[in-house]
Parts: structure tokens; sequence; C-alpha cells
């Protein structure tokens, strides 16, 4: 398997240093302000701002996600030096320490992101991908699931996911895929040539590593939904975040958040959704190593089991994509299937560009996007790709 050197944000003009320098001290600020935390936690996100501007690494002294992840070794060292994935995942552990979500105390258990996750529920663009998924059911099966699939793709821009595509995507700079392997995952989510039983005694399991909460998490669901309620797969497993990651990132909590909120629509998949966690063909995992800041071929024994265990794995989302295939400064053309070939069992990747991270596109498609955009295409959030390694 080739190298790549890790991503870091040393280089001032780099996506990664802007996200330390600029991103992450936004975020403090909008956290501070959009709840009305007492003085130790303001002094507490007060001193975390000035030292991921200023400082180096810190970690708090009464924390053993430090040491249980062998992270302290990097105290002392300036955010920008760190791997980016380990300087990101720092940064959230000791936002949450600093607005005492680990306790004891009052504030202990609070999601500082839970505001800004419900305030996506609650928008007219969010009862609009309601009405379209109404207008989808008018359509063939097949064209349902494609649609879906898409809007799963798309995250909080679901509302353009749901419309029919009629045309398969190109993967060029006019595309907004740069690559689509979307016929390949179509047909392992379908189980197109498997037996009547599925590939165990308990049928097919799909395992779905879930991303972002609030709008995005909808078309997740609805994506579950479907493929349960046409015998696609006996049974789901949806790996969420056991605690408040990276904003927006999917908890428990969120879940149950969005799947009332399918019910309070009046929609027929929040009900099979909340029918399907009762009865046990939806089940809800949250992995310690889900807010680990390694890649997924450091994966531990018993998550790797869980993954072997599935028909299909599906991974949504930027921050699980670079865990996927590693965070480093590939080529854009090396091969999807070969930095995933440690993955145990068939996976896919449905993905919203948003990091530097991309592997898998062909040298005319890498070379009509940089003609178009430069580098821009790949922080964007406009470009997308569905990757399939069976």
């Amino acid at each position: 398997m080739p190298d790549a050197p890790v991503i870091r944000g040393a280089d001032a003009t780099s996506f990664a240093h802007a996200v330390l320098a600029e991103r992450h001290p936004a975020l403090i600020r909008k956290v501070r302000d959009a709840t009305p935390y007492g003085p130790q936690q303001r002094r507490a996100l007060g001193e975390l701002l000035r030292n991921t501007v200023e400082g180096a690494l810190t970690p708090p002294a009464e924390d053993d996600w430090w040491d249980t992840w062998n992270v302290r070794r990097h105290a002392g060292r300036s955010w920008f030096d760190l791997p980016f994935l380990v300087a990101e995942s720092c940064f959230y552990r000791q936002l949450l320490c600093a607005v005492g979500y680990f306790g004891p105390g009052p504030w202990q258990g609070v999601d500082p992101f839970r505001p800004f996750k419900l305030a996506e529920l609650d928008t007219p663009e969010a009862a609009a991908e309601l009405t379209a998924l109404d207008a989808l059911s008018a359509h063939p099966l097949p064209d349902r699931l494609k649609a879906l699939l898409h809007g799963s793709l798309w995250g909080n821009r679901a509302d353009l996911g749901f419309r029919i595509q009629t045309a398969e995507g190109e993967s060029t700079a006019a595309s907004p895929l740069v690559a689509d392997d979307s016929e390949s995952l179509l047909s392992l989510l379908r189980g197109d040539g498997r037996p009547d039983t599925g590939s165990s005694p308990d049928g097919r399991t799909l395992c779905l590593v879930a991303d972002n909460a609030g709008r995005e998490l909808i078309p997740d669901l609805l994506l579950v939904d479907h493929l349960l309620a046409h015998a696609h797969f006996d049974r789901a497993v949806l790996h969420l975040k056991p605690y408040p990651y990276f904003v927006s990132d999917a908890t428990t909590a969120d879940t149950l958040d969005a799947v009332r909120h399918l019910v309070t629509a009046g929609t027929e998949a929040g009900h099979r959704l909340y029918s399907a966690l009762s009865d046990g063909r939806l089940t809800l995992r949250a992995h310690p190593f889900s807010c680990a800041p390694f890649p997924y071929a450091e994966m531990p024994a018993d998550l790797r089991a869980d993954f072997a265990a599935a028909d299909l794995t599906l991974l949504k989302g930027d921050l699980n994509y670079r865990r996927l295939v590693g965070d480093r400064r590939w080529s854009a053309t090396t091969p999807f299937g070969e930095v995933t070939s440690y993955f145990p069992g068939p996976v896919a990747a449905l993905r919203t560009l948003k990091s530097d991270v991309i592997t898998g596109l062909t040298p005319e498609t890498e070379a009509a996007l940089v003609a178009a955009e430069g580098q821009r295409w790949r922080t964007s959030g406009t470009r997308a790709l569905i990757q399939v390694r069976a």
C-alpha cells in the first residue's frame, strides 16, 4: 500500500490550518453565546479560546480519555503541529471538559451543540423535505431507493436528493459526483443475487455509521426505513457517537429526536422506525472508538467483529471518510479499494467533500476538477462521491 504524509495544520495556507485558527475559535464563541453557562464554564471556555489560538495542547489532569487513547504524549505541542485528526479530536474533548459535560456537576451530560441540532429540525426546509418524501411514494421502488440514497448522500441538501435521478452522473467537472459507484452500491443494497435467507441464519445485516444529526440524520433514517420495510435487509445497526463530537455528530439522543420528529410529522416512516427500534430490527451502537483520534485501520477487535458480521457497512460523511481511508495527503488517483483493503467486509462511503482527503478518482476527473476550480472542489461541500469496495 502506498504511503502519504499525514495532514497537519502547520501550513498557514492549508484548509487544516484554517479550521484550527478560525473555525475552532468561532465555535467556542458560538457555544458560549448559545447557552447561559455559569462563570466557571465561561472562564474555561475563555481559556480554551486563548489556548487554541496562542498556546499548545494542555490535556486536563483528570480525564482518562487522554490515557485511553495515548494522546497525552502530545502535551506541550502546538495544535498546528499535531496530526489534523488528533488536533480536532483533542479540541472537541477539551471543549466538552470546559463546559462540564463529563461532570460531576449540574452540567454533566448537557450537550453544548444541542441548540444547533434541534434548530435544524424546526425549519421550513425540514418541512419541505418531508413534503418531498410524500411525493416520492408515487414512484416505482427502484427509483425511490435511488432517490433516498442520494438524499442520504447530500445530507442537509436532502431536498435535492429526493428528486428522482433520471440520468447517470458523470465523473467530470460538470458533475457534482467526483466518483460514482452508485450502481454497485444499489446492487449491494438490494442484495442482488443473494439467497432469500441472506448470508447468515439471521438474514442480512446493514451497518450504517452515521454522520451528522438534525436534518442530515433524517434522510439516513429514511434510507434505513426503506431498506427494512422492503426486506432488502432483515436488520440494521446504526453506529453513533457515545457523546457529542465534531459539533453535529449524531448521538443516541439526536437519533431519538429525529425519530420523534418523523413521528410527530405523521410520517409512516417515523412509525416504522419507532417499531423497528422497539423490536430490535434497528439497533443502536455507540462504541468508544467512534470518538477516538485514529483511523478505522486501528479499530479494536470487537468493533471489527461488528463490521465483519455485516453484509454491508455504509459510512456517512466527511469525517468517517477521513477515518476510513486515513487522514493523509493521498494522490487523488490512489485506488479506494487499496486504502480500504483492511476493512473486514463490504464497505461503501457516501460523502460530501469538506476536507482535503480524497482517493479513487480517475486522472481525467482530477484534471478536469483542477482546471475548473483549482483545489477548492476538495473542501467546498459542492462535490460528493459514492465509493464501494465489495
